[in-house]
Formats: structure tokens, sequence, C-alpha cells
């Protein structure tokens, strides 16, 4: 039997016909699932595919992709840096660097904004730095302070990574070090890192799309604060009974970190820069501390933190005493079964569903249908004019690629997409409803990229 946070308990073989029936009845390719208590973990077990293709099983140590769950583990890092007095949460982050933060060219757009110097660890861990989630989703694609820093909640991966910079300026280390040394070989998370290993390639999950088409795994090469971390069912569920336990910070590091920096009034998590607000989340208390996301549950005060990335979708919702549930995903579609799961496994919980735009599988609307294309054959000489690099940001790049007569666009580190052709010039992708269209300049090669995105048009120059 499983105790619930109310005292009630429920039984392992119902937790299992739940899990069952939900991911058949949302179409969730695989689910792993961790339930807490005091602090122990009482359950941990995977269902479904990690990649249907090959018909290989979800494993509690299949490798996945972490998503933003990365942010939690990189600020009880951050805090353990804190408790060792090598960082000061309240320090301006300018006075952590050789140089002005403009000078350096990933925050060159910043030169005219003085409130950058306003900016500090707590700031920006607790999401109030007033930057964008990601400057890509800015017209112009610079970065910018929308507001004064620490006076509103904005979820924002920039301010994340402006963590990460400055920890490793201070430090010395890279981010892959650090976490190792501080917090997952000392936990036994020895199938977590922050870039991808070569060890795990015996058990890794693929992600998966709405309509189930598979998008890979994601084999980050560079680590990322915000979202690169590469784990487990049961090493993230180390992790968190950790946490719960105070095997990694003292008891009064643990609640401040976990004490309120900012209460949030936004209707919705995202836009993270919207402007409509809300009473709705006072009498939950619903606010951001070091790190997690925050609420009074009808038990305790709870402390979460989400995932959500193409193909992977997870949420950690821990409550004061040591009650909780891991849920991690491969699927595009698990948020639909987050709300059904937490209602009937761990009881009522008040958790804000609305806010988070987490809707349960049977109230979504039908997906559409998927356009149909036409491929048409393009000779070598015709892929090959498109190959390149093109700009979406100076940290963003597009890289286009032909392997074996296919066209191949990647993000960065993340998985390779293939393209088809419908035409000449206009592309679509394999694994989504994206589109593109390549501008052949006098030459006859490429010199832009088009990406036909939820019904905009985003140019991208070819640089090289």
């Amino acid at each position: 039997m499983l105790r619930r946070p109310d005292g009630t308990s429920i039984d392992v073989t119902t937790v299992d016909q739940k899990i069952n029936q939900l991911m058949r009845a949302a179409h969730v390719t695989g689910v792993g699932i961790a339930i807490f208590d005091k602090g122990r973990i009482e359950y941990l077990k995977a269902f479904g595919s990690r990649n249907v293709e090959s018909a290989l099983p979800l494993t509690p140590d299949s490798v996945m992709t972490a998503a933003s769950l990365t942010k939690a583990a990189f600020a009880v890092v951050v805090m353990r840096l804190v408790e060792a007095g090598a960082l000061d949460l309240n320090k301006p982050i300018p006075r952590y660097l050789p140089k002005p933060l403009p000078s350096y060219p990933r925050y060159a757009d910043l030169r005219h904004d003085d409130r950058y110097q306003k900016l500090t660890l707590r700031i920006l861990l607790s999401h109030t730095s007033g930057l964008p989630n990601w400057r890509t989703f800015e017209d112009d694609r610079k970065l910018r302070i929308h507001f004064d820093p620490g006076t509103r909640y904005a979820y924002s991966g920039e301010g994340i990574d402006l963590a990460q910079f400055v920890v490793e300026t201070i430090t010395g280390e890279s981010l892959t070090k650090l976490m190792g040394e501080k917090l997952f070989t000392p936990l036994g998370m020895n199938r977590t890192s922050m870039v991808w290993q070569a060890r795990f390639e015996e058990d890794f999950a693929n992600g998966y799309d709405e309509y189930g088409r598979s998008l890979g795994a994601e084999k980050w090469a560079k680590p990322d604060a915000a979202g690169s971390m590469q784990t487990t069912l049961r090493d993230y569920a180390k992790f968190l009974s950790a946490v719960m336990q105070h095997k990694l910070l003292t008891a009064p590091t643990t609640a401040l970190m976990f004490t309120p920096q900012i209460y949030i009034h936004s209707a919705h998590q995202f836009p993270s820069l919207g402007t409509e607000t809300t009473a709705a989340n006072e009498p939950m208390r619903l606010g951001y501390g070091i790190g997690w996301r925050l609420y009074s549950s009808p038990y305790s005060t709870a402390f979460f933190k989400e995932g959500h990335d193409e193909g992977w979708r997870h949420l950690a919702l821990c409550f004061e005493g040591g009650s909780g549930i891991l849920i991690m995903t491969n699927s595009s579609n698990g948020e639909g079964i987050f709300k059904p799961l937490i209602d009937d496994v761990i009881g009522p919980t008040s958790f804000p569903f609305d806010w988070e735009n987490y809707t349960a599988y049977n109230l979504l609307l039908p997906l559409p249908k998927l356009k149909q294309h036409r491929e048409v054959v393009l000779a070598p000489a015709q892929l090959g004019r498109l190959t390149g690099k093109y700009e979406l940001s100076p940290d963003v790049i597009l890289s286009v690629t032909v392997e074996q007569g296919h066209l191949f666009v990647q993000e960065n580190d993340e998985p390779k997409q293939e393209y088809r052709p419908d035409s000449s010039t206009g592309f679509y992708s394999v694994n989504s409803t994206d589109e593109c269209t390549f501008e052949l300049g006098k030459t006859g090669l490429a010199e832009a990229l088009i990406l036909h995105l939820d019904g905009k048009n985003v140019r991208l120059n070819r640089v090289r």
C-alpha cells in the first residue's frame, strides 16, 4: 500500500492499472512514475516504450531529456555553493565578472540598459529578471530587459543561462563537471549528465510528438542549466528524495530555497511576459522560491518543477513532510495525464493545473489532421546548394546537411530533423508540422532559410 499526503492509502495494483489506462487513453508513449513517502522512494516503475519502432520498453534506467527539471537541480548546486560561501545570492552579478556584462558578445544587446546591474543570482533563479524566456521569441531576436528586475515574475530560460555563465566564471569549472561533483556523484546518479555520454546508448528513450512520431533522443554536446540534463526516472527520484531528506543542504538552506521570493499574479505560466493578471493564485499563495515553484496545498507547503520540451513532458510535485510524485514521459501528450493521475493517485492537491495550462486529455480538442504533402525527388546538386549554417540569433544556429540523399536540419546540439521536398525549394518536416523554404541567390546557392512556424515566417540568413 502507498500512503497519500492526506493519510489515506492506495494499493500498488490500482496505481499500475490507472497508469496503463491513462497511457492508452491519452496516447502517451512511455511513462515513468516515482512516489515518495517521508522523503523515501516507495514506488518506482516505468511503463510503455522507449523506442516504439524497435519495440524496446521504457525502464527506470532509460536516459531521458530532463528539459526544465534541469533548472531545479542547478538551483540546488547553486545553493550548495552559497552554503559553502563561494556565492552570494544578493551580490550584483557585474561584481562577479572581470568586465562589464555587455562586453560579452552574448549580452551585448544590454549595453544601453543599465538595469542589468541590478541582476543577482537570487533574481535570476526566482525568474524575476525581466529577461524573456528566450530571445528567439522576440520579434528582432535581441535580448532585452522588459521590467525592473525583482519586481514581478516572468519565467526566463535566459535568466538561468546567465546564472550558469556567472557560476562557471566564478568557479572556473564547466557546468558538466560542477554538477557531477556537487550532485550526481554524491547521490549515485550514475546515469545522469549535463551532456550526452556514450554509456547512455545501451538504454535511452526517444521523444515522441503528439502524433506519435519519433523525434529521437536529444544528445546535448554542451551543458545548459536551463534544460540539457540527461537523466533517468531512478536518478531524478534519488535527487528529489535527497532534497526532501536534507541530504544535500542543511535545513536552514533548504528553507531559504523554499521561501517565496515573489508571488505570482499572472493569469497563466505562458506566455511568460503576458500582462494578464488574476487574483485566483492568491488563496494558494502561488509563488517562486529559488529554483522551485511553491504553493500552499491542503496538507502543507508544496514545491514543484515541471519540464516541457518537444517529446518530453515531466512534473515533480513534493510536499513538506516528504510525500510527492515524479512523472516523466517521452511524449508530447504527457501533460494530458497529469491531472487525472495526480487526482487519483495522490488525492486532492489544489495544484494550479489551469495556471500551468495542463488540460486533461479527455478535454483537449482533437488534433488537426496532418497536412498532406506530395514529395518530389531532387537531384544531389539541388540538395547540395542548400547545405550550410543559418543564423536565427548569435546563439541559435541551424545547420542544414545532406546525408544519403536526405536533407536534415539541426538546431545547435538538438537532434537532427529530416525535411523532405515538396518543391525545388520547399520542404516539410518528417517529425512535425513545420515547413521551410530556401531562398536562392544569383549564384544558385541558398542565401536564406525561411521557417514557417505557427503562422509566422521566420527568416534566417546563411552565415557560412
